[in-house]
């Protein structure tokens, strides 16, 4: 379980502006405070799948990485509940229950994918046994074993993303944050991180994803968030969403949903 509760993040924006004269040497520093991450509170459940959508720019990203303990929130905090209901207060402990992935993940190029896993699940505390048991079951889920023994350096983005997934799995979190798992792979890449979504919520484990991919949300979340300038503009069930805008799928949704609230905006400016 995690519950997240008026969770913020302020950003400082700088402009140099030109002085009247237009001289670029008389220019002044003009500094604003934004929300990234405007007092967002919500819970996502054991064995639930939740995406996070919205346009470039909305804080989705910024919200992930608060949410993987990556990123420390202006206001707010999140709670991370462990299987028996109690809740972690020690950050070590909090970020062994999370599997984090990210589109700029690094992965270490001169080793396998085999090697990297076992150096993580040493680090994990891991005995030598567990380690290669659990990257063996990594492998047959994510169906790595024709390539876990190459150099990561030498996969293609498809086999890396893979990798990338793998690393997230060798301490067997309890939730899983995903940014753009699928970002840029082949279809049957692509399917194979999909299912493994779905795999992994039948053994009751928490995920969260972003995605600019509203098929592969529809299909695959119990309960979309969108977002727009860091705040929850719309939730809901997917089905629950087609019906409230009589809309055929997500992406009517979704443009739906962008409109109202960029209109909103206008009048409230």
């Amino acid at each position: 379980m995690i519950k997240v509760e008026n969770l913020s993040k302020v950003f400082v924006r700088t402009d140099v502006c030109k002085d009247q004269t237009g001289n670029r040497k008389k220019a002044v520093t003009k500094q604003e405070e934004f929300y990234a991450v405007d007092h967002i509170s919500f819970e996502v459940a054991k064995g639930e799948i939740v995406g996070i959508l919205g346009p470039n720019g909305a804080g989705k990203t910024t919200l992930l990485r608060m949410l993987g303990n990556l990123m420390e929130p202006t206001e707010g905090r999140v709670i991370i509940g462990k299987e028996d209901g109690s809740i972690l207060t020690d950050m070590v402990e909090m970020k062994k229950e999370i599997g984090y992935l990210s589109e700029n993940t690094k992965l270490y190029h001169r080793f396998s994918t085999r090697e990297m896993l076992y150096m993580l699940g040493e680090i994990y505390g891991m005995g030598k046994e567990e380690c290669k048991k659990r990257a063996q079951e990594i492998f047959d889920v994510l169906d790595m074993n024709s390539f876990g023994d190459n150099r990561i350096e030498k996969l293609s983005t498809g086999q890396m993303k893979r990798a990338s997934i793998a690393r997230c799995l060798i301490h067997d979190p309890q939730i899983y944050i995903f940014d753009e798992p699928t970002l840029g792979l082949d279809i049957m890449s692509a399917d194979a991180i999909v299912e493994f979504m779905k795999g992994q919520k039948q053994l009751g484990k928490t995920v969260l994803y972003s995605t600019h991919y509203l098929e592969e949300a529809q299909y695959l979340c119990d309960r979309i968030l969108m977002i727009m300038n860091g705040k929850i503009v719309k939730q809901g069930a997917p089905d629950e969403l087609l019906m409230q805008y009589g809309a055929k799928d997500l992406r009517e949704v979704f443009h739906a949903v962008i409109r109202e609230n960029t209109e909103r905006g206008e009048e409230e400016a």
